[in-house]
């Protein structure tokens, strides 16, 4: 019954989770009066009154619900570090009340199963809150006793006694600490997800263990038996299918199992040698070990479709969050929590199962030597001759497989590689010949004007020369004429950008620092650095400087920090009051009709120079919104029917060719917008640098695409783009496929040399 403690806090946190409870404080309460109305329920049933251990759990459940109550009411400074504290004091607790128990006699089974609902319900809401950081895959943690007791329903076998294991103590306790740890929030986020990993898979192997052992001793029923050699061959199957992931990707198909992994015939050599006990301890080792790199390999894939890149394990986790927040505010909360509970649930089977298909093998190997010797001496002949005679499985792909292997080595010299670039980069950032420039000399050509970087999301070179990039192509011949009519000149050419299909921030401090930030490694370097940014030298040359970040929800401390920004918007605070657009919180429309007036309308003010994010192109690209007049552009309520007036993400997403058709459509809007802005400013001495910040996902861009994206400086005044003439850009705001190409970190220096005091 007590287990009906938790469960009833878990129906109570998810009802907040969701809106149906809207304070924290309620659901603490609710959790309180729960608890202690079943264990009184308890205590009657068994005639006992409440010994000296249950006061202290009872106490511990005090904690535990204050605990609920401030980490459902999302709290922040003082608040966070009072519920940490909370937690702490109820985790050491725990270590108390058993022993209370046993030097006072007073252990019982009631006492036993109180404190264990307690602990679940603290694991519980630590997890919902860690989740908000790391994603909703930690709620797994939480919901495993919960999900075991739902089991139980199913498969009574799952009620049957298990031994007391000292090791569920220290999994416990290990889980407690390290959520502890995360939802303090004085970590790295990829130092927590990792850690946080580390335990949901200790996790996963305790329950394992213990549903195992249940399961070979549950009563036995009429069901027939599957026979052995059925899950011999089964576990053979998995193992080898994992030993070839890493050829696995997109447009592979059945041909990758006629590969021989050289890797099995390794395997089986160490069963046949090694004892019992280190036979037994080494294919759970290589098991695990496996699972990780078949996720890692997952992961290759998935980067390779998004970004274009291999996954970068010592810095990619650190984009967890970005990838919850880009899929809820695309999917959906709850098709994002389903398919992250989908994922993770997918992993932890793949971490539990490969270690126990192995043991397996290894077991049947060992018992059945000349079986074993002969499998490893045919496999081994079969690799050795594919690998002499060059056979492949289809062209590009050996017969004679060793992907595990590569991949393992792959990314530990990454990793490796990772570690000495960042510093060697820390250092070239730091020697920056700009550090010491006067600030009379900078940007003297620009004098008293107005200049906004505006960064088109997903602007690449494709959305000029795809085969959908007819709207983006009209879109820019209009412009560049009624640019021209509005008394408004344009060059264009294209950058390099270091990142493609994401990770924007990325593409923005390699403009604006003149250094080539292509992982989050260097970013991360880059922002401990005194490095002179294109932000800093306007401000420092008497600009007022702003950031325009629609996507930001929360603080930018790097904003303030590395770029110096005077002022940072983000998606709130600019009064906004319609509806978001998947990812984006606002139209392109909107983030430039409140610029203007935030900033420029303003009377008395110095020049201003802004980095504007223009996000109604980012991914998925659906539904969009259409242009209205500026001047009932108002609060953005005027927006309120278009997202339902548009097809949705799960339409567009179903055929490439729709992909790709709303792709060039979102482009299209995003341009329109930004050159109608321009067109009807009242600013005399507007200087724009419009540009991509990379080329969008390999279903827009295609396979090996070049990560080239579109650049233009639009200006009135002709002596501006007088300035640039050197620079070979072509007129209009439709480069060729003939124009310049320069790397996005040359533009910094080029920009500076150009407008300072020096140049002509």
């Amino acid at each position: 019954m007590l287990g009906l403690a938790g469960t009833g806090a878990l129906l109570v946190a998810l009802g907040s989770t969701v809106g149906l409870a809207r304070s924290g404080w309620l659901c603490g309460v609710a959790a309180a009066a729960v608890v202690t109305g079943l264990l009184s329920v308890g205590l009657l049933r068994a005639q006992r009154p409440l010994g000296p251990a249950d006061r202290i759990t009872l106490a511990r459940a005090v904690l535990v619900c204050g605990v609920t109550a401030l980490a459902l009411s999302s709290p922040l400074g003082a608040t966070r570090w009072t519920m940490v504290a909370l937690a702490a004091v109820a985790l050491v607790l725990d270590n108390v009340d058993g022993r209370v128990a046993r030097r006072t006699g007073s252990a019982s089974a009631l006492g036993a199963r109180f404190d264990m609902e307690v602990d679940a319900l603290l694991i519980l809401v630590l997890s919902i809150d860690v989740s908000r950081q790391l994603g909703a895959w930690v709620l797994l943690i939480g919901a495993a006793r919960y999900l075991l007791l739902a089991a139980q329903v199913v498969a009574p076998w799952l009620r049957g006694p298990a031994p007391t294991r000292y090791w569920c103590k220290v999994v416990a306790a290990v889980e407690g600490v390290v959520l502890t740890t995360a939802a303090a929030q004085v970590v790295p986020t990829g130092v927590a997800a990792l850690a946080v990993g580390i335990a949901l898979a200790l996790l996963a192997e305790s329950f394992g263990r213990e549903v195992i052992w249940l399961w070979r001793r549950r009563p036995a029923t009429r069901s027939r038996r599957v026979p052995p050699w059925v899950v011999t061959a089964s576990a053979a199957v998995f193992v080898w299918s994992a030993l070839l992931a890493p050829g696995v990707g997109p447009g592979t198909g059945a041909w990758v199992l006629e590969q021989v992994p050289i890797e099995a015939v390794a395997l089986l050599l160490l069963a046949l040698v090694l004892p019992g006990r280190l036979r037994s301890a080494g294919a759970t080792t290589v098991g695990a070990a496996l699972a990780v790199l078949v996720l890692v390999h997952a992961l290759d894939v998935g980067f390779e479709l998004a970004l274009g890149r291999p996954f970068q394990p010592l810095t990619d986790w650190t984009y967890a969050r970005s990838l919850d927040g880009l899929l809820r505010q695309s999917l959906g909360h709850g098709r994002t929590l389903a398919l992250l509970i989908a994922t993770a649930l997918a992993a932890v089977t793949l971490v539990v199962l490969l270690p126990l298909a192995l043991r397996r093998l290894a077991s049947v190997a060992s018992r059945r030597r000349g079986a074993g010797l002969l499998a490893t001496s045919v496999l081994a002949a079969v690799w050795t001759t594919s690998a002499y005679l060059g056979l492949e499985a289809r062209p590009g792909a050996p017969v004679a497989a060793a992907g595990t292997v590569r991949l393992a080595v792959q990314h530990a010299r990454q990793i490796e590689s990772s570690v000495h670039d960042g510093r060697r980069f820390a250092l070239a950032a730091s020697s920056d010949p700009l550090q010491d420039v006067s600030p009379d000399g900078l940007l003297a050509g620009l004098h008293g004007k107005d200049v906004l970087f505006v960064f088109v999301e997903s602007y690449g070179r494709v959305a000029l020369e795809g085969p959908t990039s007819a709207p983006v192509l009209r879109t820019l011949d209009h412009g560049t004429a009624g640019l021209r009519a509005s008394g408004y000149s344009a060059r264009s050419g294209f950058l390099t950008s270091p990142t493609f299909g994401g990770i924007s921030w990325l593409a923005h401090a390699t403009l604006q620092s003149g250094m080539w930030v292509d992982t989050q490694g260097r970013y991360d370097a880059l922002m401990r650095t005194d490095r002179m940014t294109l932000s800093r030298a306007f401000g420092q040359a008497g600009w007022r400087t702003v950031a325009d970040v629609p996507s930001n929800r929360g603080a930018w401390p790097d904003g303030s920090t590395f770029y110096r920004y005077d002022k940072v918007y983000g998606g709130d605070g600019v009064g906004y009051a319609g509806p978001s657009f998947s990812y984006a919180s606002m139209p392109d429309q909107y983030t430039l009709a409140a610029f203007g007036r935030l900033e420029l309308d303003r009377r008395d003010r110095p020049p201003v120079m802004a980095e504007i994010d223009l996000v109604s192109s980012h991914t998925p690209w659906a539904p969009l919104p259409r242009m209205v007049p500026w001047d009932a552009v108002g609060n953005g309520s005027v927006f309120d029917p278009m997202p339902a007036q548009g097809q949705s993400p799960a339409v567009v997403w179903q055929h490439p060719v729709d992909v790709r058709r709303a792709y060039a459509q979102s482009i299209a809007y995003s341009l329109d917008a930004l050159v109608s802005f321009v067109r009807q400013s009242s600013d005399p001495d507007l200087v724009v640098v419009a540009l991509g910040d990379h080329q969008p996902a390999t279903v827009v861009s295609g396979a090996n695409a070049s990560h080239d994206v579109p650049v233009s400086v639009i200006a009135r005044d002709p002596a501006v783009l007088h300035r640039i003439a050197g620079w070979g850009w072509q007129p209009g705001l439709r480069p060729s496929p003939t124009a310049p190409v320069w790397p996005m970190d040359a533009f910094r220096d080029r920009f500076l040399a150009a407008f300072g005091s020096g140049a002509t």
